[in-house]
């Protein structure tokens, strides 16, 4: 099996995070812009449902009121604005034709604004002590595609947009892969079994032990439904603390197996800065891949063309 992905990955992106000044305040932000070269390894497809429903800039707020995103597409949960007015049908409308723009464009991810009670899937609320009625609108029809979700502020975490980028690039290869037997669902799984464990370790012994399972002659819904499990493993949110640890054990490896080739690295410490550190991590990673070595954690190699 290739694991290395050559063909530029296409991302979604809430608009008000690329520039437009599309909140309902007519706020916005170009959060984008602080990946540096790296922004252009991908395609944006900005996309802001509540503006295509026609409800301007500035407008009034909006909330969900009866129930979650999923309850609004079930019809038990309303959505209005601040004024008390009902706009569930528009951004309904707007939700799907922004969904349609998505599949157009061949998105593999979607960067979504938590705390919106449209494009959020955690939580609906911009307090951060209150998840509202999560998911969101649009972030309901989200987590029913095969599309990988980030967070769009953890792009001002360089830990966690390093932990994003390895599990995106993990989970565009198994999106793309040709399985056609048991054979190749083992030797994905070999690959990526370490990954999805440092996310969730029951869950992924659990995905693990159905391999066993699994008939000799498989039906392609077999197939389908395997690599589904594993994407959703993939995508799981993770935490700032679970990160940091695999990073730490990620970096003595590389230090036990090749003796700190890499002139540049420095040993973590709390002096080394968040983004250094991530900095010094790539680098041995590169390193490592230029010697023909992979990460268990990185398993996938992402190599676009600017």
């Amino acid at each position: 099996m290739d694991f290395v992905l050559k063909a530029k990955i296409k991302l979604g992106i809430s608009a008000c995070n690329f520039g437009g000044k599309f909140r309902y305040n007519r706020a916005g932000w170009d959060r984008v812009e602080r990946l540096g070269r790296e922004r252009d390894d991908y395609s944006w497809t900005p996309v802001c449902p509540e503006v295509l429903a026609g409800l301007g800039v500035p407008r009034p707020p909006v909330k969900l009121s009866g129930g979650s995103g999923d309850d609004l597409w079930a019809g038990t949960a309303k959505m209005k604005n601040r004024l008390g007015r009902d706009v569930s049908e528009a951004v309904k409308t707007a939700a799907l034709a922004s969904m349609d723009a998505l599949h157009r464009a061949g998105v593999d991810a979607f960067l979504f604004m938590e705390g919106s009670p449209t494009c959020g899937v955690y939580r609906t609320t911009l307090k951060d002590k209150r998840l509202g009625k999560p998911p969101g609108v649009f972030g309901s029809l989200l987590l029913k595609e095969r599309i990988f979700l980030i967070p769009v502020l953890d792009l001002e975490s360089p830990w966690k947009w390093w932990d994003h980028t390895r599990r995106l690039h993990a989970f565009v290869w198994l999106k793309e892969l040709n399985i056609t037997s048991k054979k190749d669902i083992y030797e994905a799984w070999h690959m990526l079994k370490f990954m999805c464990q440092e996310i969730d370790r029951p869950f992924s012994d659990e995905i693990g032990r159905s391999l066993a399972s699994l008939p000799g002659k498989l039906a392609s819904s077999d197939l389908e439904l395997w690599r589904d499990r594993v994407l959703g493993s993939l995508r799981r949110p993770s935490t700032l603390k679970r990160i940091q640890s695999v990073m730490f054990k990620h970096y003595a490896h590389y230090r036990k197996v090749f003796g700190l080739k890499v002139a540049e690295a420095q040993a973590p410490s709390e002096i080394l800065g968040k983004a250094a550190f991530v900095a010094e991590l790539i680098k041995m990673e590169r390193k490592a891949a230029e010697q023909g070595y992979l990460f268990a954690g990185r398993p996938v190699a992402y190599r676009p063309g600017r």
